[in-house]
Formats: C-alpha cells, structure tokens, sequence
C-alpha cells in the first residue's frame, strides 16, 4: 500500500556542516495534502510535512448538507489546532455571478489577505491560455513592497499540475507548485513551496480555494458555503 506522507530524509553524514545548512536554506518546503480528516464524521485536508509530521489540518465537522450551508468559514489550523487561515467564499451579485475567495488572517474573518478569483476567458478563449485563477493581495497584506505582487495559477489542478507564479514578470517565477504524488490517486498530492514570499499556510489556502473551484466539489460536498455579497 503506498504512503501517503512522504519517507522521512536521511542525510549523508559525510557533508560538512556549513554546507548542510546552506543546503537547508535553499531547499523548498514540500508538503504532502491529503483531501481527508482525520477525524471520524469530518471532511477537510490533513497536511503531512517533508518527515511525515503533521503540518496542517482542516476539519469540517458534520456530514449533512444542511450542516455546511449553515457554515460560514473553513478554518486551516496547525498541527496544534492553533487557527491559522480562515477561508471565506463570496459570491458578487450580478449577471457574471463571478465567485471569489477571501483569505483572512486567524479566525475573526477580519484582516484580508488574499483574494482568490476563478479565471473566465469568455468564449474565445484560446488553447494555450492555462490561466485558471487569480490572486491578488488584499489591503492589510499588501501594505509592503514585497507582498505588493499579484499572481497567476496556471496549468491543471484536476490533474494536480499547476502553479502559482509571479504575475511580473511574465510569470516566469513559481511560489507554490499541486504536484501529483505517483501511485496514490488525486486525493493524495505535493503542495511545494520553493519561496518564503507567499508561505506554507498561505499557499495550502490557495489551494482550498483552488479545490473548490476545480475539484469537482458539488454543492453537497463543497466544504465552503456561499456567502452572497451585493
């Protein structure tokens, strides 16, 4: 049966030490999702990191539909359950019905961070356009240079092949890469974070939204609730 966290990392005693850590520095992190509580009756994420510790949890108590259009947020926590993210889904008022997730800071719903928009190309859109979302820094989390920088996803996430690049650019820089873990199906992927610019838990929020917008979620089985917004 295969794993579902990665195989913990042995490293080769015969390396120096300086080089050991400047290693450590360049290295990404890479963490494995898993679409699964575990906790009996809950639906959510469990995140393993690059040991097979775990890193990140999302659990969505209640297995109803009724329960989850009672819902207003989908909460990401630490491995404590200390709340990191809450992930809010809201719905603009109008013909386009465009939808759009807000990523707020903690639990309180009211520091924005991020906001994450499903990419509509309209009728032509041509076959080389792999854009499916935008992301774009909120107020509170753009009030410095360096989180001033709006993003692009691009490639597949229904086959867990895509990434979050720098909009500047031209997109050539990735902050976060969905990569497919062999032999485990598509409930089972690699989150990779090869900057510190965007972040570990910012990134697993993305792809919650992501999830929901790409993941086949129907309405009984969505974790996150509409929130209507005029």
């Amino acid at each position: 049966m295969a794993k579902v966290h990665p195989n913990i990392a042995v490293p080769d005693p015969s390396l120096a030490g300086a080089v050991v850590v400047e290693e450590q520095l360049q290295q990404p992190t890479v963490l494995t999702v898993w679409r699964k509580s575990l906790l009996f009756n809950c639906d959510g994420f469990t995140v393993f990191d690059a040991t097979g510790g775990l890193a990140f949890r999302v659990d969505r108590y209640g297995s109803s539909s009724r329960s989850r259009r009672r819902a207003e947020d989908v909460v990401l926590m630490d491995a404590d359950g200390k709340s990191l993210l809450t992930v809010r889904r809201k719905i603009k008022l109008g013909l386009s019905l465009a939808e759009h997730w807000v990523l707020y800071e903690g639990n309180t719903g009211t520091k924005p961070l991020l906001s994450v928009r499903r990419h509509h190309a309209g009728l032509r859109r041509r076959s080389s356009d792999k854009t499916l979302a935008h992301v774009t820094p909120m107020v509170s989390y753009a009030s410095s240079a360096a989180n001033a920088a709006t993003y692009v996803v691009e490639g597949s996430y229904g086959r867990r092949s895509c990434a979050v690049r720098d909009a500047r650019g031209g997109g050539a820089t990735a902050v976060a890469e969905v990569q497919r873990k062999e032999s485990v199906g598509d409930d089972v992927f690699r989150l990779v974070v090869p900057a510190e610019r965007m972040g570990a838990a910012l990134s697993m929020g993305v792809v919650i939204a992501l999830d929901q917008m790409f993941g086949g979620a129907s309405a009984r089985t969505s974790l996150l609730p509409r929130c209507w917004t005029a």
